[in-house]
């Protein structure tokens, strides 16, 4: 028995020797740095790609000394070399192991879009559609984009500003159809919250009514703290069955139209559906993306007696209760503009 013993031990001492010596040097190569020729690179891994096709690509760029090495501890660890695609974000003094790790853990590179409040669907597609590091994968504007993105039960047949103008994370070749269902469900809920805490006796059949104001209150406004004001008297407006008259609608129904300037025939054209001079109440649609607040003011208009507001030149408003006063405020701020007017708020360090 102990013949055999000694035998079994001759047989095996040498297989664990070089087991261990094969571990050791496997360990070897984990821990050597990844020899990058800068202090960050890229490491794009496309999907589909495997593990041997990746040690491949990282040899390629001068990366790994023995791809041989780590093809084999894929081959032995298979649970070690399932990855994920993306785009990598490598430093050097990476250790490979500590690569690998990165690739399994799907530890990619995040990238951030911002949809602007005020934008138009056509606006936002055009970013998207045109972004180079989201796939080519284009979406088309009208009813048919509810589809491409997968959303069955849109709020409303045309998409018009139904996605939240928010900045969103997205990774390298994400495709633009997701980020506009992420817009459209972060909407869906934004609004929901603020009808739940609604004022009460507002002139809304729905939430969408109150979106479709929230667009004009976004786009008539640059100054955050007017928009309570604003809505306060387009609420008071459509309470007493007054047409809101506010150009930026007629501006969205001209279109490619749209030259710079309404002219007194654009304010007389009641062939355009959003030509609030001549539509009653809401034109059909919204007609911008509205950020939070300007749902919100939509929803909590500011109580007053103001009818009217024109625009100072500062990017500020001068509200008006009368006619008389609306009209005095006109000649005052429009028919002799400043020679410094303008429709927006000076920002933050900008020079005159």
């Amino acid at each position: 028995m102990y013949k055999i013993f000694r035998a079994l031990i001759a047989l095996l001492f040498p297989a664990l020797i070089a087991l261990l010596l094969a571990a050791a040097y496997l360990q070897y190569h984990l821990n050597r740095e990844l020899q990058l020729s800068s202090p960050a690179e890229t490491f794009l891994l496309s999907r589909g790609t495997g593990f041997s096709a990746a040690v491949n690509q990282a040899a390629d760029l001068g990366w790994l000394s023995n791809p041989q090495v780590l093809k084999v501890y894929g081959r032995i660890f298979p649970e070690k070399s399932a990855i994920r695609a993306g785009e990598y974000r490598v430093v050097a003094g990476t250790r490979v192991g500590q690569w690998l790790k990165m690739l399994r853990d799907g530890e990619t590179v995040s990238h951030q879009l911002t949809f602007v409040e005020g934008s138009t669907v056509g606006q936002l597609l055009d970013i998207l559609n045109n972004h180079p590091l989201l796939a080519e994968q284009p979406v088309a504007a009208g009813p048919a984009l509810w589809s491409a993105i997968g959303v069955e039960q849109p709020l409303a047949a045309q998409p018009e500003g139904l996605f939240f103008p928010d900045t969103y994370d997205f990774q390298r070749g994400d495709s633009p159809a997701m980020l506009l269902r992420r817009a459209y469900q972060r909407l869906i809920a934004v609004l929901e919250e603020e009808w739940q805490s609604r004022q009460l006796g507002l002139p809304y059949e729905s939430p969408y009514d109150a979106l479709i104001m929230a667009s004009i209150i976004e786009k008539e406004t640059g100054v955050p703290s007017e928009r309570g004001e604003i809505a306060g008297v387009f609420v008071r407006r459509l309470q007493r069955g007054m047409r809101l008259q506010t150009d930026p609608t007629v501006i969205y129904g001209m279109g490619e139209d749209y030259r710079g300037n309404i002219r007194s025939r654009d304010l007389r054209d009641a062939s355009n559906p959003y030509n609030t001079y001549r539509i009653n109440g809401l034109p059909p649609t919204p007609i911008a993306l509205a950020g939070r607040e300007a749902i919100h003011a939509a929803l909590h208009p500011v109580a007053g007696d103001s009818l009217f507001f024109v625009a100072k030149g500062d990017g500020s408003h001068q509200f008006s209760a009368t006619l008389a006063e609306h009209e005095a405020a006109v000649r005052r701020y429009q028919l002799r503009r400043r020679s410094d007017y303008r429709s927006s708020p000076k920002k933050s360090g900008e020079q005159h």
